[in-house]
Formats: C-alpha cells, structure tokens, sequence
C-alpha cells in the first residue's frame, strides 16, 4: 500500500473544519421525497465513531432562484443544527449569511475565495472550493479555504463533462499540498478505504444518499468504512 502523504502543521488546522464526509444535494435524484426529509433520514445515519461535527451537508440546486433556494436553505437549515451538522450553501454567500449557514462552497463559475472571505465574515473560516486537477489545489495553499473538493475521482455521469476520471493518484498529489482534500465522484463506501489510503481527509457523496432507498443506511454503510480505515490507520 502507498504511504499515505503527511499532514503539515496548517493541514491540521484546516482539518479541523474539514468534513470526513460531505452530503451533496440533488433534489432532482430523490425519487420525488422532499429534499428536507431526504437529507433528515439521511443524517438520521450517522454513528458508529463518525461525530455529527464531522459531517457537512452542501447545498447545491443551482437552478433554483434566489428565493426558493433561501427558502430550501432555510429547511436545511433546521434539519441540519438539530442533527449538529454543519450546512454549506453553494455559491451563494448571501443565502448562506441569510439563513445563518456553516460556510460557503465555491465552484469553479464562484467568486475567488480571497473575495468571498472579504465578504462572508464569520463564515470565512469555512470555506469549501471545488477542484479538478491537483494543480489547483496547489494553487490554492495561500487562500484562506477549509478543504478543497477533488473530482471526479471516478466516472460519475453528473461529472462527465469535467474531464476523465482523476484516479487515486491525484488525491496523493493533492494532499500532499497540505490541504485537506474531499473526493467525489463515484465515491460509494466501497471506495472509502482506498481514497483515505491515497490521502484523502474525507470522501463526499450526491446520488449515493440521495437516490438511496433508505439514505439513513446508505450513511451508516459510509461511517462504517470510514471508522473502520481509521481503525487500520492507527494499528
């Protein structure tokens, strides 16, 4: 197995509001159930060693107007603090200021996050970036960023047109950076103890809990993975 690469003094302190797992929304994959009571089962799942501290839902409908999505912020919003889970809005810093969020998450089409941490304030801390390639994340060392999302790790139909599948070898090199690196793309709990080998600080998922029947066990099935790796990791 690769050595897994070692964590600087900053990485661990960015690592503190890094999530070990990070819930994206699709409203569209759930089957027709209200997004709230989707993402409610599915933190209903966390345990088993994984702390609700250590799990982020991200809001992500960029098709919705600002309205309707402060609005459905605002019930995540509920769902999320009476699970103690951190909530990020995507993109928007104004609904995520608005509705009281956790942080902010940037995609490639968001403001710098220099700019976005001007304007957040207390949210500034908190702020995720989506990557595609470990270059970015190296250019990313000097912002003020609490973990970069790296994907696709694997082919996922919904990150098709942000190029070919990374692979394994791209979570080293971007951890290696010092920035805690969240993969997604692909990513089920049968790739949990892979990514976390090859550096990754946290694994994120959408249609894996959202599409999921019951996303309340589809959480369970990621905690299990990730506590038992750290089980392994501290042998």
């Amino acid at each position: 197995m690769r050595p897994r690469p070692r964590r600087s003094t900053a990485s661990l302190t960015r690592a503190g509001r890094a999530p070990l797992l990070y819930l994206i929304t699709d409203r569209h994959a759930t089957g027709g159930r209200p997004l709230p009571d989707v993402v409610a089962a599915a933190l209903r799942g966390i345990g088993g060693g994984v702390a609700p501290a250590q799990v982020a839902v991200q809001l992500r409908e960029k098709d919705l107007s600002g309205r309707a999505l402060t609005e459905l912020a605002r019930a995540l919003r509920a769902v999320t603090a009476a699970a103690g889970v951190a909530l990020y809005v995507n993109d928007r810093v104004d609904v995520a200021l608005a509705v009281g969020a956790d942080g902010v998450h940037l995609g490639g089409e968001s403001l710098p996050a220099a700019t976005a941490a001007a304007i957040a304030g207390g949210l500034a801390p908190s702020i995720g970036v989506s990557v595609h390639a470990a270059a970015e994340v190296a250019a990313l060392r000097a912002e003020r960023i609490a973990f970069a999302l790296l994907g696709p790790i694997h082919d996922t139909p919904s990150k098709r047109r942000y190029g070919p599948p990374l692979g394994l070898t791209a979570v080293t090199d971007a951890a290696r950076t010092g920035i805690p690196i969240v993969a997604v793309g692909g990513v089920g709990p049968a790739q949990v103890r892979a990514l976390r080998a090859a550096g990754a600080h946290g694994v994120a998922c959408i249609r894996a809990a959202m599409a999921a029947p019951d996303p309340s066990e589809a959480v369970k099935a990621f905690c299990k993975e990730l506590i038992d790796f750290r089980k392994m990791d501290t042998v």
